[in-house]
């Protein structure tokens, strides 16, 4: 029977353009996952959004001198051209301005609020004071505390994933005048972590198959004790609280409001497909399962923080996996569009075929641990992965049944050596399937390319271009099986380069058709027009 997967993708800022870390970190590890499920028959839900009231938005527009709105309407069409270049396949990407977005976020805050996980609580907030203006958190930069990186946020350490509150800063720093941050006491509400951390603590210990660093850092920090984090400051930009205790001035924090987005896109979703209570297949249906798609800086936020709001909320399924990817770095350093580390995705997507791209990208997931890419690793794997081994196999084998074949019509019986070559894929399949299920994206892919390896082995083998002048029925059942070979690997690359193997799959006839399994090729109808799949590179 099949399943309901929600897969739920980590919301980039409308701030700036992405770049390889952010595709790589999580939006081409969720589609990859999204793709294989919906092709094995389950019922799959992938959103995600563009956050809208982010910090870096806000600072864009005051170093731009335009409104925030401006901002965030420049780069989320932007967002939304690089997922239709690279075959993001959505079934919902919102962004957190919606009217569904504020109603879902108002009623969770409302019923924790109701429930006393919510309160009102004193504290202090950076301030600058030749701006006479508080400061967001990420307008404060200092000295991390417990790592002593040097450009640590207000809100959480980029080096060492910790979680930060601006005064706890070394030689905080107001990024906008570049002056001594200030602190002064100020009222906001509380989101009450230490009245759910032992229930919490409890559902993280009963978690199995996630990634270590993801677990043992969420256990970690429960085990050192939560503490109550604030969901209100004084900002301009962002969704109104939906009482007025506080008084004007307020509004209610980004990093509270953003992971409920995964919530709203659902409710949104539903309402798009005419059906208002559909999104609960995924979220209120106890056999369904939900991942999380996110960089490790937001594992904080998605293995705490967010089943921390679900476990208060009541009712709704907690994460299933959160199976967040390190970094990838270029040239050492984590690839940043505001550091300006590494290219924009846009240069890349203008001189690279979108499945070569998502290729050269899935072969270095990092998965468990940081992965070094550099455009000549890109441009090797392109030259000799896909041109020569993959491209080249494809073409060689249309051209010899083209070039020699009448609609490749009588052939032999099979022979062990073919029959062991097609029992390998039923193999394959398995054990693809399963890693893609386990989040162990890298290794299934290099599994895949060890099918297309095994196909070309077969044929240097059999060596159909030479017995063809001697015995043509043997020759045509060697390159029917290579056909059928040819089909499979392109159903178990379709996950990672979907336009391609697409093309390979509509250019081979069929009497079956699964998606995910060997198929019996037809005989007797000649095969589909392919172009060359690859371009290599000088």
């Amino acid at each position: 029977m099949s399943k309901n997967i929600l897969v739920s993708v980590a919301w980039p800022y409308a701030s700036g353009s992405r770049h390889l870390g952010h595709i790589g970190g999580a939006y081409l590890p969720a589609d990859i996952f999204a793709r294989y499920h919906r092709t094995i028959g389950n019922k799959v839900l992938m959103v995600s959004g563009s956050d809208v009231h982010g910090t870096p938005i806000t600072v864009r527009a005051d170093a731009e001198g335009v409104q925030p709105i401006d901002i965030v309407n420049k780069y989320h069409t932007e967002f939304l051209g690089y997922w239709e270049k690279i075959g993001i396949s959505w079934d919902n990407y919102t962004t957190t301005m919606t009217d569904t977005h504020i109603e879902v976020v108002h009623d969770i805050f409302n019923n924790l609020l109701n429930k006393g996980l919510i309160d009102k609580q004193k504290s202090l907030q950076a301030y600058d004071a030749s701006e006479d203006r508080f400061l967001p958190d990420r307008y404060v930069e200092g000295v991390c505390p417990h790592c002593e990186y040097k450009e640590a946020r207000g809100d959480q350490c980029d080096n060492c994933s910790k979680t930060l509150d601006p005064e706890e800063l070394i030689n905080p720093i107001s990024k906008l005048s570049g002056n001594k941050a200030e602190f002064k006491e100020t009222e906001h509400f509380f989101l009450k972590l230490t009245a759910l951390e032992n229930e919490l603590g409890k559902w993280l210990e009963q978690q199995e198959g996630w990634r270590p660093h993801v677990i043992n850092w969420a256990k970690s920090f429960v085990k050192d004790g939560l503490q109550d984090r604030a969901i209100t400051r004084d900002l301009d930009w962002g969704i109104k609280i939906p009482v007025d205790d506080l008084g004007p001035g307020k509004k209610i924090y980004v990093w509270f409001e953003a992971v409920i987005g995964y919530l709203s896109a659902s409710k949104e979703w539903a309402s798009l497909q005419g059906d208002s209570d559909s999104w609960k297949e995924w979220w209120e249906n106890p056999e369904a399962e939900s991942y999380y798609f996110i960089g490790k800086d937001n594992v904080p936020f998605h293995a705490v923080i967010w089943p921390s709001i679900l476990l208060g909320y009541k009712g709704l399924n907690l994460p299933t996996n959160v199976p967040a990817n390190q970094y990838i770095l270029i040239k050492g350093e984590k690839a940043s569009a505001s550091r300006g580390v590494g290219k924009s995705l846009d240069d890349y997507l203008d001189e690279w075929n979108p499945d070569a791209l998502r290729y050269a990208l899935a072969s270095v997931l990092p998965e468990q641990a940081d992965s070094e890419i550099s455009e000549q690793e890109m441009i090797r794997r392109n030259n000799e992965e896909l041109v020569a081994a993959w491209g080249n196999l494809v073409q060689r084998v249309f051209a010899q049944i083209n070039n020699n074949f009448d609609k490749l019509g009588e052939i032999s019986d099979i022979e062990e050596i073919d029959s062991k070559l097609i029992f390998g894929f039923e193999e394959a399949y398995k054990k693809i399937g399963n890693l893609i299920e386990k989040v162990e994206l890298k290794s299934a892919l290099q599994e895949s390319m060890r099918c297309v390896s095994q196909v070309n082995a077969y044929l240097n083998e059999t060596e159909p271009w030479k017995i063809i002048k001697d015995d043509t029925k043997r020759a045509g059942r060697v390159l029917y099986t290579s056909l059928q070979a040819i089909d499979s690997c392109a159903n178990l690359l379709y996950p990672f380069m979907p336009t391609t193997s697409e093309n390979v799959r509509n250019a081979i006839p069929k009497t079956t058709e699964c998606k995910w399994g060997v198929n019996e090729i037809k005989r007797g109808v000649e095969l589909g027009q392919l172009e060359l799949l690859f371009k290599k590179f000088d």
